[in-house]
């Protein structure tokens, strides 16, 4: 699946799941989720942290997992934080002030490594000195490791009840990775571009360059390149004013399916829809992340999936895994016009059933709210097994 999606966004949001956790179950269904920790997040001391290990963590787009093999792909940008770009303002000014503690906390990851900044001598130090300035909580122990993790001088070897577990790339990734010559700027653009390409199908230049947050500049010059080499197809598309390209392989017309049965909830920060104007490009459907919004001001509520069924997106529902009292809470659900609510009902029932036995949950709730909620509890199981 990863070879089709590129990569998995991270998010600390966990009022359902973890945002990675989601995009596989919607595409395999329910899955064993150690699967996924076990590739991506155990860590174990040393040589051994690579026995298991097929993903790596890096910003990609946003905080992303991607398999091993993309990692030269993403040197430049390691480079280029380096000079401070790309990285975080407040992060880079810090680290040209203050190089003595950066080499401090880089010897003891690669001393006592996999380490949590909490467990920095710096950290601890630092234990019941007021802070001076607050930004996200974070410290000078928690800059100092996300300017080495952004410049690619540690990597994440796991993580533990989220917080993100260091060590020296060497002892993270395969040696056949690390030996890997380092691509130029340009080879390596065109490389997250084909990737890109290969999981949207058709997009135009914009969908192409926010899949790995490419800048305008380097991302037109590059799909330009790809277009004249034959690896990017230029097409048209009906109702879209910006030209559009298309993955090679998907020129073979006899190897798409005649047609789409998918029934599938969608995270929102899946790469179906994480891209919001493309959304509502393809699908007709608008959708924004209302976590930030106050309350009162929510139109859909607080963690919204879109609710795929074929070939549209019909639906979407405000989801809830309350854990305490083992129940999958519908906090909302709102039909799209000009569906059938009855059709969408009890397909958008049997895939909540579906999350809720995967989740371990033994129920669902459907709250009386939303234009989708009547047909919704007519249909939706009030047990799971």
């Amino acid at each position: 699946m990863l070879d089709k999606v590129g990569l998995l966004q991270i998010d600390s949001v966990n009022v359902l799941a973890r945002a990675h956790y989601l995009p596989l179950f919607s595409r395999l269904g329910p899955y064993a989720t150690e699967i996924l920790d076990r590739a991506a997040f155990t860590p174990e001391k040393h040589s051994a942290a690579k026995k298991n290990k097929r993903l790596f963590e890096y910003w990609a787009h946003e905080a992303s997992l991607l398999p091993f093999e993309v990692q030269p792909l993403l040197r430049w940008r390691m480079e280029r934080a380096h000079e401070g770009e790309g990285v975080w303002k407040h992060i880079a000014k810090f680290a040209r002030k203050n190089p003595e503690l950066i080499a401090s906390v880089l010897a003891q990851v690669a001393e006592r490594g996999p380490i949590k900044v909490s467990e920095l001598e710096e950290k601890k130090a630092q234990a019941g000195r007021k802070r001076e300035t607050a930004w996200w909580g974070w410290d000078d122990s928690k800059r100092i490791m996300e300017w080495l993790f952004w410049t690619g001088q540690v990597t994440a070897a796991g993580r533990q009840n989220f917080e993100r577990i260091y060590d020296l790339p060497e002892r993270v990734l395969p040696e056949a990775v690390i030996a890997t010559a380092t691509p130029n700027e340009a080879e390596a653009q065109r490389g997250l571009l084909r990737i890109a390409a290969r999981s949207l199908g058709v997009a135009s230049e914009s969908d192409l360059r926010d899949y790995f947050r490419l800048s305008a500049v380097d991302s037109k010059q590059r799909v330009a390149e790809l277009a004249e080499a034959g690896d990017l197809i230029p097409v048209e598309v009906e109702g879209w004013e910006q030209p559009a390209f298309l993955d090679p392989s998907f020129t073979n017309l006899d190897a798409l399916p005649k047609r789409i049965t998918s029934r599938a909830l969608l995270s929102p920060f899946d790469s179906l829809v994480w891209d919001r104007p493309r959304t509502e490009r393809i699908f007709g459907f608008r959708y924004r992340l209302e976590i930030y919004t106050p309350e009162a001001k929510r139109q859909h509520g607080y963690y919204v999936l879109p609710f795929l069924l074929g070939d549209k997106l019909v639906a979407r529902v405000d989801l809830k895994a309350d854990r305490q009292s083992c129940c999958l809470k519908v906090q909302a659900s709102h039909a799209e016009a000009r569906v059938k609510k009855g059709t969408v009902a009890k397909a958008l029932a049997q895939e909540l059933e579906s999350m809720a036995a995967w989740l371990g949950l033994e129920r669902i709730e459907v709250r009386q709210r939303g234009d989708l909620a009547d047909a919704l509890r007519d249909v939706a199981g009030t047990s799971v097994s």
